[in-house]
C-alpha cells in the first residue's frame, strides 16, 4: 500500500482548530470527578476511553453522538451505577471549559491576516461553542462545527473531506491544527496541511507523517503556517 503524500507546504487560506485539549482545557472537568467522590486522575482515563470508543464505533460504521459515548465511558470509568444527574454533573462541564493561554493569540493572528478560522470537533458544536463564548474568543472564529453531522469521530479521511467541503475550501490550502498527532496525521493523509502543537504530547511521534509546522504553542504554530510560501 502506497504511503499518503502530504500536500506541498503552502500558506493556508483556511485553518481548522481541534477543540478539546487543543483549545479547551479538560482540566476544568477534574473538580467534577472529585465532587462525585472519585479520584481526579479518572479524568484522563475517561477521555481516553471516550476517544477510543468513538473511534471504534466509527470503524464499525457510524458513531453515536459524542455525549452518548461520553455517558457510557463515564459510567465505565467512574461507576456503572451513576445516575443521570451525576453523569450530567460531569458532562455539563464541557460547556464551561476554559481555553488555553495561547488560544486568543492564535485566533487573533489569523483574524489579523484575513485567514478564515473554524473550530472543528467530534463533540457537540453547540457545547464547544458555548465554552469558547464563555472564554470570550468565539467571535474570533468564523464558525464551530462537528463531525457529529456525519456520525463520525476523527480521524477517517471522510471526516476531513467533510470539513473541507463544509468550509468551502480545498484540501491543500486548508490546515488542521491540533495537539493530537493522530488528528494531524489523519488530516495530512487526507491531503490537508498539518499544524502540530507539542503542548500535550511533547514531540512528534515517529509513526506519523511529519507535520508541515511544529511548535510548542498554538500561536507559534499559526505563525509558522502563515509564514509558509504562497
Amino acid at each position: 500500500m502506497t504511503a499518503p503524500q502530504p500536500a506541498p507546504a503552502r500558506r493556508p487560506k483556511v485553518v481548522l482548530f481541534d477543540l478539546f485539549e487543543t483549545c479547551l482545557q479538560l482540566e476544568g472537568l477534574r473538580p467534577r470527578f472529585v465532587a462525585l467522590g472519585r479520584p481526579g486522575h479518572e479524568l484522563e482515563l475517561f477521555f481516553a476511553r471516550l476517544l477510543h470508543q468513538g473511534m471504534a464505533m466509527t470503524l464499525a460504521g457510524e458513531a453515536p453522538p459524542f455525549r452518548t459515548v461520553a455517558t457510557d465511558m463515564l459510567r465505565r470509568t467512574s461507576g456503572r451505577d451513576l445516575d443521570d444527574d451525576q453523569v450530567a454533573s460531569v458532562l455539563d462541564g464541557f460547556r464551561e471549559l476554559p481555553v488555553h493561554d495561547d488560544v486568543r493569540a492564535a485566533f487573533t493572528l489569523l483574524r489579523d491576516a484575513g485567514v478564515a478560522a473554524y473550530g472543528f470537533t467530534h463533540g457537540s458544536a453547540a457545547t464547544a461553542s458555548a465554552a469558547l463564548e464563555n472564554a470570550g474568543v468565539r467571535d474570533l472564529l468564523d464558525d464551530v462545527f462537528s463531525c457529529e453531522e456525519i456520525a463520525s469521530f476523527k480521524p477517517p479521511r471522510r471526516v476531513y473531506d467533510f470539513a473541507v467541503q463544509r468550509v468551502g475550501g480545498e484540501p491543500g490550502r486548508t490546515a488542521l491544527v491540533a495537539v493530537h498527532s493522530w488528528d494531524v496525521h489523519g488530516a495530512q493523509a487526507a491531503g490537508l496541511l498539518g499544524g502540530y502543537c507539542e503542548r500535550l504530547e511533547g514531540r512528534v511521534p515517529d509513526a506519523v507523517l511529519r507535520p508541515h509546522v511544529v511548535a510548542e504553542s498554538l500561536d507559534d504554530v499559526v505563525a509558522g503556517l502563515l509564514a509558509l510560501p504562497e
